[in-house]
């Protein structure tokens, strides 16, 4: 029997702007919202007694990217969305950044219900950057994008820096920048060759497409080749070594996606249908060790291991018995990552997204996850039985979250056991020493190669010293030092390491 208590997610909906007028934040989410109410079965009248709203942080409220942006912002989006709804919660959010908040909200959402502490609980998020950028670049009329009510939302989430000032010197504040290097480590430790991996990157991305190419959702629905995806070109090009622009997460996108999660007795007095209703059966959440240079290495993401099995454990499943996966794909390496920690071939005839990945189906920010769980929802409902599981990623493979989804009901009380067990596996964890001011005889751990639109912009090195100390560099500006490095193997090549210019640290290989 299914507890009263037991949380249910009973509805989702899904928006996307291609092609339109600009709408804003607050229009795109209650489109969102309306769409995710009707979903369910339930009328406007829901808004009343909804009792907790979570926001999920816009992009442009990261702090680096609103430092670049002149444009207006909602002062509490949670406000707005409530004020717009006709909602009057107890408990709103907004969130701090990291694509894995979706998913850690509904984990979160769901002991919220399981604890009594909530009833009906919305989860909600837009991206709005693709209008945004445009409406800046042309002079137009900026007033969708702010305005709301004022004052300051309560803050949810892990609200740590991304990473070291060291590291932020050396350009490791950008993702474009630090997931090549997770995918060159790969590359090396599983002793393939440039071109080889290359080609393994275009097989592993082309299903994503044609997924995205079927879904009305998808900011990109068109189907591209393993060889269009790899293949340089004007309109994909370099972008940081070795992802051209089609194997870049897409953040300047007009996507919303809004998830309602009810308690089981809720759901019922409120009578929505069984059929509507999907149970998470399992779930968790894990950091890696914090900081780029903490990491024990640059080819394996143990936090993803140690969320998937417990998330799997609580569930009382394996691998193999989930029918749907959407792994979360910023970039390949996020991909080959969750499939190597949880057990998945990269081939695997199941399918490794039910969106199309963020590169295509679109990465709206924050938010792409409440997308996963929207379309996860869908599936699920389809075949009756059948698991899903969805993994959430955030930062530079730090932040992860999973869910185990299905449409039948949880039996007996709904409990996430000891949730901290996954980050004890994590903490226990040491990289190496870091060095700030290495000098001399040095080696390449990983690198990567930075491009500007039309040509080289820097070399990132994560290197070792002598004494076996890990250290951070850029290289050597000149084009035949970045142009080697992208022709032949760097990871292992030996070097010298010395103070910069700027207070940076400069490798120069052999």
């Amino acid at each position: 029997m299914t507890d009263p208590r037991t949380p249910v997610f009973v509805g989702a909906g899904q928006f996307v702007g291609r092609d339109r007028a600009p709408l804003g934040p607050r229009r795109m989410m209650a489109i969102a919202a309306e769409r995710a109410v009707a979903d369910a079965g339930l009328t406007p009248a829901l808004w009343r007694e909804v009792d907790t709203i979570a926001v999920v942080g816009f992009a442009i409220d990261a702090p680096e990217t609103g430092e670049r942006l002149p444009a207006p912002r909602l002062a509490d989006p949670p406000a707005a969305f409530a004020q717009d709804m006709g909602a009057s919660p107890r408990r709103a959010v907004y969130t701090h950044m990291g694509g894995n908040t979706p998913q850690a909200l509904a984990n979160w959402a769901a002991q919220l219900i399981a604890d009594g502490e909530a009833d009906i609980v919305c989860l909600v998020g837009a991206e709005y950057l693709g209008s945004l950028m445009k409406t800046l670049a042309s002079g137009g009329d900026l007033s969708a994008f702010g305005g709301g009510p004022e004052g300051d939302p309560v803050r949810w989430g892990d609200d740590r820096a991304d990473c070291t000032p060291q590291e932020r010197a050396h350009g490791l504040s950008f993702p474009t920048n630090t997931y090549p290097l997770f995918e060159n480590a790969l590359r090396a430790h599983r002793g393939r060759t440039l071109d080889a991996h290359q080609k393994a990157l275009g097989a592993l991305m082309a299903p994503f497409t044609q997924v995205a190419a079927a879904n009305p959702y998808a900011w990109f629905p068109k189907a591209r080749t393993a060889e269009e995806l790899i293949s340089v070109a004007p309109d994909n090009r370099m972008v940081g070594f070795p992802y051209p622009k089609y194997l870049n997460s897409i953040i300047q996108v007009d996507q919303a996606a809004c998830v309602l999660v009810l308690a089981q007795e809720k759901a019922d007095a409120l009578g929505v249908a069984a059929e509507k209703r999907v149970y998470l059966h399992g779930c968790a959440d894990a950091h890696d060790l914090w900081n780029p240079l903490d990491r024990v290495n640059y080819h394996s993401a143990p936090a993803i291991g140690a969320a998937g099995r417990h998330a799997l454990a609580m569930a009382g499943v394996s691998i193999d018995d989930i029918a749907q996966f959407d792994l979360y794909s910023c970039f390949p390496v996020a991909v080959e990552m969750a499939c190597q920690e949880l057990g998945v071939a990269e081939d695997d005839p199941r399918g490794l997204t039910v969106t199309g990945g963020l590169p295509y189906f679109g990465g709206p920010g924050n938010n792409y996850v409440m997308h996963s769980i929207a379309e996860m929802m869908a599936r699920l409902r389809a075949r009756p039985g059948a698991f899903g599981l969805v993994t959430g990623n955030g930062w530079h493979l730090t932040k992860q979250s999973v869910g185990v989804y299905a449409s039948a009901p949880v039996r007996g009380r709904w409990s996430r056991g000891d949730a901290k067990a996954p980050q004890r596996e994590i903490d226990v964890l040491r990289g190496p020493e870091i060095v700030a001011a290495p000098e001399g005889p040095a080696t390449i751990e990983t690198y990567t190669v930075v491009h500007a639109r039309e040509t080289y912009r820097m070399g990132i090195v994560i290197g070792r010293d002598a004494q076996g100390r890990r250290f951070v560099a850029n290289t050597p500006s000149d084009p035949a030092t970045l142009a080697d490095l992208e022709s032949s193997e760097g990871v292992g090549r030996a070097g010298t390491v010395a103070a910069g210019p700027k207070g940076r640290t400069v490798f120069t290989p052999q």
